[in-house]
């Protein structure tokens, strides 16, 4: 026989050994899988497929059709994770420890539409902080250990068996996880897994954090180094009289939008089982706010911190270095009843700057905290503001200052005649103020230029009649025109301590008005 026949039996002997041994093999894994996944199968989960397929020659396992569900299921009702998984891909796994450790060690995993939902009892998305290290991580570490996770057009729901509601619900997901470290060390960790790269795309997310609100967000894109959302909305649950009236106390109602917001150069984590987070900026773009407060529930007497005490006490590093607020508006309305209708303050074109936010952690010397805006107010009037506190101030001291031109106060009826059942004619052509305080007083001084300034005041019990006499008292009292020359008084009082920041602010601007016109 010559050698070229030789060589060529032997090659297809090879060949149709392999064969054979693919054969065996994959009919044994095939065997050894169902009991590595059920019968073997530790975790709390019942794990079904559909079919099966295994590749020797590129060691893959390829499965379709997956049902998840809990072991302890109750009869006719649902309780626990349920997940149907269109496919999952496992490649590059390892023979050896597949045949002889129970468990498919491999490169990469890769799950195509997983839709993932979780009953859970009461309304809170986590009741222990832990419960998803105990209930999903280590589990899943007990049947595959991957160095990668490929997730593709996701989608999780958690609901509340109480209410029968969503939670949470986050809609195509993308995720990648690579470079992988999941060991006994890392599940004790805050974070329990490691990883050296991380990419999240979501198409929506709606979560409802408390019983008063739900956020939703249109898209959510992730690295390591930023995060971008679009569309953001922060919005009560109940108009404002079901709100209201479900208030102990009086609290402010917040409705937020926003078109976008990115955050760069972020990084955060946990350090020595700490979590810390830090970013370059904050960028929020034609943010659309409202504050509404009712009068009608109880005063809320805790004392109101400054935000020097607030960062102060954070027991976390927190830094961002620059935070922008571009081409936004924010509104402003206070209601004594619902009755008259809210009294309502306008800031558009709203821009503000932040420099040099920190929290007060580990730190024991920091530049001050600074605040720019610039806005129009009442839709008539440039308005500027210059801010600055220090967090490690102990005195919880502050400057502030600002200035407002040409300010039609007929502008300010639709705060002054509902909330005080007052309206002005007049002018100002300006208005600065310049205010020194901290956590106990205020001093300063204000100077304002303005001229034809009118008073009108009505009726309390019919804002539509004018009260003749005071009126006719209050403009004998005020000082028509400032002259040639601004005026100027000089302002000193005392914090309110159960009032905001805000509160003592306008108690000084207001007390800096009744001395120059009064």
């Amino acid at each position: 026989m010559s050698i070229y026949k030789k060589i060529a039996i032997g090659v297809i002997s090879l060949f149709l050994f392999v064969i054979l041994v693919n054969i065996g093999l994959n009919y044994w894994i095939k065997k050894q899988l169902p009991k590595i996944v059920n019968e073997k199968n530790k975790t709390a989960y019942n794990i079904h497929y559909e079919k099966i397929e295994v590749s020797l020659i590129s060691r893959n396992i390829n499965a379709t059709t997956l049902l998840v569900s809990p072991k302890n299921q109750p009869k006719d009702s649902k309780n626990g994770l349920f997940s149907k998984i269109e496919s999952i891909t496992i490649k590059h796994f390892n023979i050896w420890d597949l045949a002889f450790n129970d468990i498919i060690q491999a490169e990469s995993i890769i799950i195509n539409k997983p839709r993932v939902i979780l009953y859970k009892k009461g309304e809170k998305l986590l009741n222990n902080s832990k419960s998803i290290k105990n209930e999903i991580i280590e589990p899943f570490r007990k049947i595959v250990a991957v160095s990668n996770i490929y997730l593709n057009d996701g989608t999780v729901d958690v609901v509340s068996l109480d209410t029968d509601k969503p939670i949470l619900s986050v809609k195509k997901i993308i995720l990648k996880l690579e470079g992988i470290l999941l060991t006994d060390a890392t599940l004790k960790e805050k974070i329990p897994m490691h990883f050296k790269k991380y990419v999240l795309v979501c198409d929506s997310l709606y979560y409802k954090p408390s019983a008063f609100y739900a956020m939703n967000i249109g898209q959510i894109s992730t690295e390591r180094s930023f995060l971008k959302i679009k569309n953001f909305t922060y919005l009560p649950e109940f108009s404002r009289k079901v709100f209201v009236s479900k208030l102990d106390k009086e609290k402010d109602i917040y409705t937020i939008k926003l078109d976008s917001a990115h955050i760069e150069k972020m990084d955060w984590g946990f350090k020595d089982d700490r979590f810390f987070f830090k970013a370059n900026s904050l960028i929020a773009n034609h943010v659309d706010a409202n504050i509404y407060r009712n009068k009608m529930p109880k005063d809320d007497l805790s004392k109101k911190y400054l935000y020097n005490h607030l960062l102060r006490k954070i027991k976390f590093p927190l830094e961002i270095d620059t935070i922008q607020i571009l081409k936004s508006k924010l509104v402003y309305e206070e209601e004594i009843d619902f009755s008259k209708g809210p009294g309502i303050l306008n800031f558009d074109r709203f821009n503000m700057q932040v420099t040099n936010l920190k929290s007060g952690f580990g730190h024991k010397k920091m530049a001050d905290v600074k605040i720019k805006v610039n806005c129009v107010f009442m839709k008539a009037s440039p308005l500027n503001v210059n801010w600055s506190f220090n967090v490690l101030d102990l005195k919880d001291s502050f400057h502030i200052q600002g200035t407002i031109a040409n300010f039609n106060v007929v502008a300010m009826e639709r705060f002054t005649k509902p909330y005080i059942n007052t309206t002005f004619t007049g002018k100002f052509n300006k208005y600065h103020f310049n205010f020194y305080g901290n956590d106990n007083t205020a001093k300063g001084n204000a100077t304002l230029d303005y001229e034809d300034l009118k008073v009108k005041l009505f009726k309390k019990k019919d804002r539509e009649k004018e009260a003749k006499l005071k009126t006719a008292v209050a403009n004998l009292l005020l000082k028509n025109d400032s002259g040639d020359e601004s005026k100027k008084a000089d302002v000193e009082l005392d914090r309110i301590q159960e009032k905001s920041f805000y509160n003592f602010l306008w108690r000084s601007i207001a007390q800096s008005f009744k001395k120059i016109l009064i």
